[in-house]
């Protein structure tokens, strides 16, 4: 039973980049993680429609779709679209696995990888939600213990060895005693054994939180994830992305779960409304310009795959059919073109790149204002996210070469119209093309002399 791996046509394995910051594939290209989150594809969708929203996340530019095998809608004893459920008595070392290609929860799971995997995505791969570890306020029940999760680790990593994918442990819960977090260790070692190390290891927290609260120093965890959640605020949330860039020892830092698009704002929809594209577009910018080495979006409708036939969860606007093509989605792209058009191992958070007022509520701004820059350590280049149309100042000095070249990039449609070439020196005020208005707009200064592209276009390696 516990035996056996499928064969897949993979993705390029990755590995963590030499400077501790980024993921690379095998051969040192850099990785860009733009993820989506799909939790309940394997548990909800048939075949059909797995392959419809796979195809329309890869024409989107994704890179990486994050889905939990044990899903967190009574994913033990509500079957998935076949009838099938994962396991025999919810017991996690009894894996319910027939013969035949299509006759198990399993083989739905294949299918969904392996038609990932063809599409150039990799799966970010959760083992189980977080409540069957940690019940909680959630559904339950508890099935793990350190001893059953080894096995269970072992069987799975085992049977996705060759599949193009990274395991991602936890599952939207934190920890109330040291046994949870052993549950956690067991499994991370059950996989390590069962693929043999071919696989990064992360952990997606609970909200508000991070994998470095409990885990940083462990060997088995190879980046950081946040789950900076959803609110709408820089301070308290999406600053922690930086925090979790400056630890030590260095790992890279990426936050797996921030704010959906129309989703109720700090779950209160009363209060607050539903999320915009205008909203997944700052947190993506703003933990991108904090260190972050890639994003992951989520949709309020699609990562539980809602249906006017299914009970809704916190008041999707939408059917999922219908949300795969709202314009933060598809606005996402834009922000890994512009980043992949210039030097991309090289790049640091730098907020200093911009000039502070005596009102630093105004600049470098506060709350859903905050503005955030980001360059390359040897100045070839700097960019300054404006999340509004406010007049601002930037430091030339953080250019290298005698003339900087600026553009103005709309990350709204991923357009660039040159600004001009200036001297480098002093200090320089720029004004969005909007001035006044809640439209974000991305000033990049080039070196001018490295002539690179327009941003978001491909960068031609000298």
């Amino acid at each position: 039973m516990l035996s056996g791996s499928v064969a897949f046509a993979a993705t390029p394995r990755l590995k963590v980049s030499e400077n501790k910051h980024f993921l690379v594939t095998e051969t040192g290209e850099p990785f860009f993680w733009l993820g989506d989150t799909a939790w309940e594809i394997f548990h909800r969708l048939t075949r059909e429609d797995a392959e419809r929203y796979l195809e329309n996340r890869a024409k989107l530019g994704f890179t990486v779709i994050q889905a939990v095998a044990l899903a967190e809608f009574d994913g033990l004893n509500t079957p998935n679209a076949y009838g099938h459920k994962p396991l025999l008595d919810n017991d996690p070392t009894r894996p319910d696995v027939r013969e035949g290609p299509d006759n198990d929860y399993w083989d739905h799971v294949d299918f969904i990888v392996e038609k990932a995997n063809a599409r150039g995505l990799t799966v970010g791969f959760l083992p189980t939600w977080g409540d069957k570890w940690n019940k909680g306020s959630g559904a339950g029940p508890q099935i793990f213990t350190p001893a059953n999760a080894a096995i269970y680790g072992e069987w799975i990593g085992r049977r996705y060895k060759d599949a193009g994918l990274v395991w991602i442990l936890g599952g939207d819960r934190g920890f109330d005693s040291e046994e949870q977090k052993e549950i956690i260790r067991a499994m991370a070692r059950g996989l390590r054994k069962g693929d043999g190390g071919a696989h990064l290891i992360s952990l997606h927290p609970n909200g508000g939180a991070g994998s470095s609260g409990n885990f940083h120093h462990e060997p088995w965890l190879d980046f950081n994830m946040r789950q900076n959640g959803h609110d709408l605020e820089f301070t308290g949330r999406y600053d922690r992305t930086r925090e979790d860039y400056n630890l030590t020892p260095v790992k890279p830092a990426l936050d797996a779960e921030p704010i959906y698009e129309d989703h109720p704002v700090s779950f209160n929809a009363k209060k607050f409304g539903h999320s915009i594209a205008a909203d997944v577009r700052r947190a993506a910018y703003w933990d991108l310009f904090g260190g972050a080495f890639g994003h992951t979006y989520g949709h309020h409708s699609v990562w539980q795959f809602w249906t006017p036939e299914r009970a809704p969860v916190n008041n999707p606007l939408m059917p999922w059919t219908e949300a795969i093509n709202q314009p933060g989605a598809a606005q996402m792209q834009h922000a890994r073109h512009l980043l992949e058009s210039r030097p991309f191992l090289t790049r640091v958070p730098d907020d200093s790149v911009i000039v502070e007022t005596n009102i630093p509520t105004a600049m470098p701004g506060a709350g859903t204002r905050h503005f955030a820059a980001t360059r390359d350590e040897a100045g070839s280049y700097a960019m300054v996210y404006a999340p509004v149309s406010r007049a601002f100042k930037v430091r030339m000095e953080k250019i290298a070469g005698a003339k900087m070249k600026a553009w103005w990039f709309n990350p709204r449609d991923g357009s660039a119209a040159v600004i001009g070439e200036f001297a480098n020196t002093g200090e320089r005020e720029f004004i969005p093309p909007t001035p006044g208005e809640a439209l974000d707009w991305v000033l990049v200064l080039d070196d001018a002399a490295k002539n690179f592209p327009a941003p978001g276009q491909p960068l031609k390696l000298q």
